[in-house]
């Protein structure tokens, strides 16, 4: 059997017991020995067998990363698809949609994503800004966030959409002075586009998963949690894709993959429970939306947004959310709730705090959950609320990259008194909980590395603001590091086999362009893997052009 040592580096295990090692030794998938050069020589002697070397020549290792949460496979899509991601101008953005157009086959829809009406002015587009420039093939275009979809008027026609047509629960269509659709359909809304949208086949969100899987790899990520998006239907479609890859031998990063809510009747029937599966694949438990997002100004608010009267969308009524709470936890199913605005995380804390007090009331009804319940993005929190989520044992899912990408957006809607409180990483850690990071990808870049300088500095790629944008909620490198490592382990209850390099657990490691704990500050975002092993297996190496 050969081993495999790594040797004359830093290696960051992230385990307080040898916070640094000199040397390491993989064997059969999984760390056999970590130290000095001469005592991984020694045990790994003693083992007997053949050693295969790898001088790291100087270069620092860290557990692998664990991106916690990304859509892959819309990820993957936006290689394929328009990418209008940063596009400064909406006449910029008409230009791309046009040249897509002219590209693709007569009969087939105009998909994209990536825009941001806050770098347009703040204004919203319109379906008569499509029509210019793709009248007759439907068109539909997710908001950064996924929140919100930009379509044209055949994609309106085909959905039967008109002035008629109400809003339905938990979305919003946008409408002119004379009550006709303007094109852009807020959450729930964009469902009743999605109903006459063609389904994409297998084999291309096959393709999509595996482009997704490569570029994860890239930058060192060995693992990923899998939230469905606001489109209810992709959650038993990734699955399903995710397991036809397991089957295949095809899966190169191991997933953890949270279910849609009209899935819970039948996870619940078939007695599934969190943490079903193997290390490569399982079950994270049930995921709910209890609001929007920032940039559609939908995440829902205890007080309006600045110079308006909406208090944003509650994508559930209170009693629903806890009942569906207290129903899948009942079951053994944990619970990821998708919750921005202050008062949806309100209300999502409120209902795991009465499934919890009920669990402690009736311990024989409830079966121990495998898995901690979540949150998803926790972006902005009364501060009242913030000790809660230590005190719920709730693990605080968010994405650093949505704080620098948010500046702007945040200070316009929100304002200073309640951004004190948003992104607040250093208080929401100090109150107990685990951070859990991850980049909402492609709603935000997928490279960990990007997200990583945002928590430690709070800036933009580009420095700014100077100092910090409300710098005391900063965190240290290896603090942001354990969010990427091992607050994901915790989230998954993997810390027995992952989250840090220790003797006995997965070989899932990677091999650093730079050291992230000796760099600057600002040097952070440019780090990226030189080399990603899984399992005790070189799966991505960066060639010496940088490819």
């Amino acid at each position: 059997m050969t081993t495999l040592i790594l040797y004359n580096g830093p290696i960051y295990t992230l385990d307080p017991a040898l916070p640094v090692a000199q040397a390491l030794a993989v064997r059969d998938g999984r760390v056999v020995a970590l130290g000095t050069e001469r005592q991984v020589q020694e045990i790994v002697a003693i083992a007997g067998g053949t050693h295969e070397l790898i001088d790291l020549a100087g270069r620092a290792v860290v557990p692998g990363l664990t991106d916690a949460h990304v859509h892959i496979t819309w990820q993957g899509f936006t290689r394929r698809e328009a990418n209008l991601a940063g596009v400064a101008t909406l006449e910029m953005a008409l230009e791309m949609v046009a040249q897509r157009d002219a590209r693709l086959p007569q009969v087939a829809w105009l998909r994209g994503s990536g825009w941001d009406h806050v770098l347009w002015g703040g204004r919203w587009p319109t379906r008569d800004d499509l029509d210019r420039v793709c009248l007759h093939r439907p068109v539909i275009l997710l908001r950064k966030d996924g929140h919100s979809a930009w379509v044209n008027r055949r994609a309106l026609e085909l959905a039967g959409i008109t002035a008629a047509t109400p809003d339905p629960a938990g979305g919003q269509i946008m409408r002119d002075n004379d009550g006709e659709p303007t094109g852009i359909l807020v959450d729930t809304a964009m469902d009743l586009v999605r109903a006459v949208e063609p389904r994409l086949s297998e084999q291309d969100r096959l393709g999509a998963l595996q482009a997704a899987f490569d570029e994860a790899l890239s930058y060192g990520i060995t693992s990923i949690h899998v939230p469905p998006g606001t489109d209810p239907a992709d959650a038993s479609t990734t699955l399903r894709d995710l397991q036809t890859m397991r089957q295949r031998g095809w899966l190169s990063v191991r997933c953890l993959v949270y279910m849609a809510q009209p899935d819970l009747d039948a996870a619940i029937a078939l007695g599934l429970r969190s943490g079903f599966g193997d290390a490569w694949l399982r079950l994270g438990g049930l995921k709910l939306f209890a609001d929007g997002s920032l940039g559609s100004q939908s995440a829902e608010m205890l007080r309006p947004y600045e110079g308006t009267s909406s208090t944003g969308l509650a994508m559930m009524p209170p009693e629903v959310l806890e009942a569906t709470i207290r129903r899948a936890n009942a079951h053994g199913i944990s619970v990821a709730v998708h919750a921005i605005g202050d008062a949806a995380n309100r209300k999502v804390l409120d209902a795991i705090e009465r499934a919890l007090h009920d669990r402690q009331a009736q311990p024989e009804a409830f079966p121990s959950l495998a898995l901690p319940n979540r949150i998803e993005h926790v972006q902005v929190l009364h501060p009242a609320d913030i000790p809660r989520l230590g005190q719920l044992g709730i693990i605080a899912s968010m994405q650093p990259i949505h704080c620098t990408s948010d500046i702007t957006a945040a200070s316009q809607l929100w304002g200073g008194e309640r951004c004190r409180s948003a992104y607040a990483w250093r208080s929401v850690q100090a109150s107990g909980a685990t951070l859990a990071f991850g980049s909402d990808a492609p709603v935000e870049t997928m490279n960990p590395w990007s997200g990583i300088h945002a928590a430690v500095t709070r800036q933009r790629p580009d420095g700014t603001p100077v100092d910090g944008w409300y710098a005391e909620q900063c965190l240290t490198v290896e603090e942001a590091l354990r969010a990427y490592c091992y607050g994901p382990a915790v989230a998954s209850a993997e810390t027995a086999v992952k989250g840090t390099l220790t003797p006995g657990k997965l070989a899932d490691l990677v091999v650093l362009t730079g050291d992230p704990l000796q760099c600057r500050a600002d040097e952070l975002g440019a780090i990226t893997a030189a080399m990603t092993l899984v399992d005790g297996q070189v799966v991505f190496e960066r060639s010496s052009s940088g490819g």
